[in-house]
C-alpha cells in the first residue's frame, strides 16, 4: 500500500479579487494563498486600503524579527478578532507596554521552572492515557479532541495546580472550544482601516464566550491572590507571575492585567500545543516505522525531568511536525517607517507577513520541503534551515515565552501516548489542513488506537 505524502491544502489561483480573497481567507488562511509563495522571496498583495508584503527571504525575516524588531511592531489587524478574549495581553501589545509585560512574565518560564512544571505535565500525560484506555479498541477516535483535552489539562495543572476535571477549568475549556469554532480571527477591521471608536462586529456568541471565559479566569486569579496574601499559594506559574514585579518600576500585574495574560497563556499554551501534538500523532500513523522508533525510545521513560533529554527521536519527530504544520501559520508586523526591501519600496504602515507555513516548506531553502523526514535535522541543510528558516515559535525578542515549555510537553506527551498505544490511519479520512486560529484539520484528525502488548 502506497503511503500518501503529508497533506497540504490546495493553493488558490494566482490572481483573485479582493472580495474573493476575503472570502477564501475567512474559510481558511492557507488555501487562500497562491502556490508561488512557496518559491518567492518576497510577494506583494495590494488592497484599496493597505499594502501587504509576504517575506520569505531569511535575511528579511531576520531583519524584521531579530535585528530591528522595534521598527516592525505587531500589526493590530489580526488582533482585531482576538481582542474580546485577549484584551491587552502580551500577544497584542507593542513598545514599552509589551516590554514591561515580558519583564514580568519571562522569569516564570526560565529553565529552572521547566523542571518544576514537569510533575504536572507527567500527571496530565498519565490522565490522558487513562482516558484513552476505553477507546483503544480500533474504533476511530477524533484525535484533535484528545490533544485539546490533554493540552488544556497541562495548562491548568502547571498554571493553577488544578486538573481539567476542576469545574472552572472544565468550563473554560468548553467555552474556549466554542470561541474557536466562531473563527474570530478575521474581523472587518482586518481589511478596512476603521477608527478605534467604531464598533466591531463579531460572529454570534464570540463576545458572550469571551466574557464568560474572562470571568472564570478572574475568579481563579482572585482566589490565587487571596492564597498568596495568606501565604498558602502553591508554587506554580500563576503564583510566580503574580509575585514578580517589573524590575524597572517595582510594580506587578493588577487583576485585570493578569486576566489578559492568563487568557493568552491558555490560547498559546493550549491551542498551539493541541494542534502540534495532533498533527504529530497523525504523522506517526502515516509513517509507522517512525512510530515504532518513538515507542521503543519511550519504553524506558521514567517520571523524572532528566529523562526528557533522552527523548531524542521523539524530539526530532515533534520538531519535524512543527515544520510541516506550524500551529501559528502567519505572523503580521507593520512597517513603522518607509523601507526598501529587495529593491522594492515598502511604505510606512505596510503589513509585513512572516509565514512559518511557507517558510518551512520553501522550495528554494529545504531539501524535500513537503516530505516528512525527522532525520533532516542531522543534515547540513536541516541544520542551516533550522537556524535561518525555522520559526514555529517566532524569533528574536518576541519569540514565544513558552517555547522551551512546548518542547518538553510535546515530546513527553507523544512518548507517553505511543508507549501505551499504537495509532493507525483511518482509510478515506485523511485530514485536510486549514488555519483559523491555528493549523487544524478541516473535519478533524481520525485515528485508530490499539493497546500495545
Amino acid at each position: 500500500m502506497s503511503v500518501p505524502p503529508p497533506p497540504k491544502p490546495p493553493a488558490r489561483p494566482d490572481k483573485v479579487s479582493l472580495w474573493r480573497y476575503a472570502r477564501l481567507f475567512r474559510q481558511d488562511i492557507l488555501s487562500a494563498q497562491p502556490a508561488r509563495l512557496y518559491r518567492a522571496w518576497m510577494a506583494e498583495f495590494r488592497t484599496p486600503f493597505f499594502r501587504s508584503f509576504l517575506l520569505n527571504q531569511p535575511e528579511l525575516v531576520k531583519t524584521v524579527l531579530k535585528d530591528r524588531p522595534d521598527d516592525f511592531p505587531k500589526s493590530g489587524r489580526i488582533g482585531e478578532g482576538l481582542r474580546p478574549l485577549l484584551g491587552n495581553s502580551v500577544f497584542l501589545t507593542n513598545g514599552e507596554v509589551w516590554k514591561r509585560q515580558r519583564r514580568i512574565i519571562d522569569p516564570a518560564f526560565e529553565g529552572g521552572r521547566l523542571k518544576d512544571a514537569f510533575p504536572a505535565m507527567w500527571a496530565a500525560g498519565e490522565a490522558t492515557v487513562a482516558r484513552l484506555e476505553d477507546h483503544a479498541d480500533g474504533t476511530p477516535v477524533e484525535i484533535e479532541a484528545v490533544t485539546s483535552h490533554a493540552a488544556a489539562d497541562v495548562i491548568f495543572r502547571t498554571l493553577f495546580s488544578i486538573p481539567i476535571e476542576h469545574e472552572v477549568a472544565a468550563e473554560v475549556f468548553s467555552r474556549f472550544r466554542a470561541y474557536q469554532r466562531a473563527q474570530p480571527i478575521l474581523n472587518l477591521a482586518a481589511f478596512l482601516p476603521l477608527p478605534r471608536w467604531m464598533p466591531r462586529f463579531y460572529p454570534r456568541g464570540t463576545r458572550a464566550n469571551a466574557r464568560r471565559i474572562r470571568g472564570l479566569i478572574r475568579r481563579l486569579t482572585a482566589e490565587r491572590r487571596a492564597e498568596i496574601d495568606a501565604g498558602r499559594a502553591p508554587d506554580d506559574l500563576a503564583t510566580k507571575i503574580m509575585t514578580t514585579v517589573d524590575p524597572d518600576t517595582g510594580q506587578g500585574f493588577d487583576t485585570g492585567e493578569m486576566v489578559d495574560q492568563v487568557a493568552i497563556f491558555f490560547l498559546a499554551g493550549h491551542e498551539t500545543s493541541a494542534s502540534a501534538l495532533a498533527w504529530t500523532l497523525y504523522l506517526m500513523a502515516l509513517y509507522p516505522e517512525w512510530q515504532e522508533k518513538v515507542a521503543e525510545e519511550a519504553a524506558t521513560l521514567v517520571p523524572e525531568f532528566g529523562a526528557v533529554s533522552k527523548l531524542r527521536v521523539s524530539r526530532d519527530v515533534f520538531r519535524e511536525a512543527l515544520r510541516l504544520y506550524p500551529p501559528v501559520p502567519m505572523m503580521v508586523r507593520e512597517a513603522s517607517c518607509p523601507e526598501r526591501f529587495r529593491d522594492r519600496a515598502v511604505p510606512q504602515g505596510a503589513q509585513l507577513v512572516l509565514s512559518p507555513w511557507h517558510l518551512h516548506r520553501h522550495e528554494r531553502l529545504w531539501d524535500n520541503p513537503d516530505g516528512f523526514d525527522p532525520d533532516r535535522w542531522k543534515s547540513a541543510n536541516g541544520k542551516q534551515c533550522q537556524r535561518e528558516a525555522y520559526i514555529p515559535f517566532s524569533a528574536g525578542p518576541r519569540v514565544c515565552t513558552g517555547a522551551g515549555f512546548a518542547m518538553v510537553e510535546g515530546p513527553l506527551l507523544l512518548s507517553m501516548l505511543l508507549r501505551r498505544f499504537r495509532v493507525e490511519r483511518v482509510e478515506g479520512r485523511d485530514p485536510v489542513p486549514v488555519a483559523h486560529l491555528t493549523v487544524r484539520a478541516k473535519d478533524g484528525i481520525w485515528l485508530r488506537l490499539t493497546r500495545r502488548a
